[in-house]
C-alpha cells in the first residue's frame, strides 16, 4: 500500500499560501499587514458583488482571493517567527469580516433579480451564521486546544474550501442558487457546530475527576 506523502494532510490552498508566504518573507511585509490587506480586498469584493452588474464577476474573484489570504498571513507569521496572540485573533476577526461582508454584498446585488428583498436576507443569514460558526470554533479552540477544531483534509480540501465556490458559481450565473443554499444551510450547520461544542464539553466534564 502506498504511503501518504508529507503534504497529504495539508490542504492545497495552504500549500500555495506557504509558497506565497516564503516570497513575502523576503519583503518588509508583516503578517498583520497581510491581514489588513485581506480586509481591504474583502470589502472591495463585497462592494462589487453588491452592484449586481458585470462587476460581480471580479467581485467573486476577489472574494476568493480574500478567503485564500486568510492562510497567507498565518504562514508568513510562522515562517518569520512573528506569531502573536493579537495576530491570531486579528486573523479570525478579518476572516469573519470578509465572510459576512461578502455574503451580504452578494445578497444586496441579488436584490435586483428574482430573489428581490430575499437576497439581502439570505446574504445576512449566511454571513452571520458563518461568523457565528467561526466564533463557536474559536471558543472550542480556547477551551479544548487547537487540535479540537483542526479540520480533516480530504484529497487536498477542507470543508471551509466550499467558500471558494462563490467565484465560479458567480461566473456561471448560479449565484442566486448558492446564496439560497448558504442562507439556509449555514444556520443549520451552525446548530450542528453548537451541538458538537456542547458534546465535547460534556465529554471533558466526564473525564475530569471529582475531588469532592
Amino acid at each position: 500500500m502506498a504511503m501518504a506523502g508529507p503534504n497529504a494532510t495539508i490542504a492545497i490552498d495552504q500549500r500555495i499560501a506557504r509558497r506565497a508566504a516564503a516570497l513575502l518573507a523576503r519583503t518588509p511585509a508583516t503578517p498583520n499587514f497581510v491581514t489588513a490587506s485581506s480586509i481591504a480586498v474583502g470589502f472591495t469584493a463585497a462592494y462589487l458583488l453588491s452592484r449586481g452588474d458585470g462587476w460581480i464577476y471580479l467581485g467573486g474573484l476577489l472574494f476568493m482571493v480574500a478567503v485564500w489570504m486568510d492562510h497567507v498571513d498565518g504562514e508568513l507569521a510562522r515562517q518569520t517567527k512573528r506569531t502573536s496572540t493579537f495576530g491570531h485573533y486579528f486573523d479570525h476577526a478579518a476572516a469573519m469580516t470578509n465572510y459576512v461582508s461578502g455574503f451580504v454584498g452578494a445578497g444586496l446585488g441579488l436584490r435586483f433579480g428574482e430573489l428581490g428583498q430575499w437576497g439581502p436576507v439570505l446574504g445576512v443569514s449566511a454571513g452571520v451564521a458563518i461568523a457565528a460558526i467561526m466564533s463557536v470554533r474559536l471558543h472550542m479552540e480556547i477551551r479544548d486546544g487547537r487540535d479540537s477544531v483542526r479540520q480533516t483534509v480530504h484529497n487536498g480540501f477542507e470543508i471551509e474550501d466550499t467558500l471558494y465556490l462563490l467565484a465560479p458559481i458567480t461566473w456561471f450565473g448560479l449565484l442566486k442558487y448558492f446564496l439560497v443554499a448558504a442562507g439556509i444551510g449555514a444556520p443549520v450547520y451552525l446548530l450542528y457546530v453548537i451541538w458538537e461544542s456542547l458534546r465535547a464539553a460534556r465529554k471533558a466534564a466526564v473525564r475530569v475527576p471529582d475531588d469532592r
